[in-house]
């Protein structure tokens, strides 16, 4: 199942659980859309995977399975601007 983590590693945005600008890879490193976008072009910065838009989980399941609440920060060159 999804993490859903809470926020971009590059710029620290809040990334709701039904955000559509949350993006992720193939191992769920997440950032958002301007992040994976701009500095980024497309691939994960972490592994070279391609960022695709993170599902949202309906409303009705975060109660039962809810959202990471641990904000995960990566040190990437590209964020410093950020």
């Amino acid at each position: 199942m999804l993490q859903l983590r809470p926020n971009c590693e590059c710029c620290d945005r809040d990334l709701a659980p039904e955000a559509r600008d949350a993006m992720i890879c193939s191992f769920e490193c997440t950032f958002c859309a301007d992040c994976a976008e701009e500095r980024f072009k497309g691939a994960c910065p972490n592994c070279g995977g391609e960022l695709v838009r993170r599902p949202i989980r309906p409303a009705g399941k975060l109660a039962k399975n809810p959202p990471s609440r641990e904000r995960v920060l990566k040190p990437h060159r590209e964020c410093a601007a950020a």
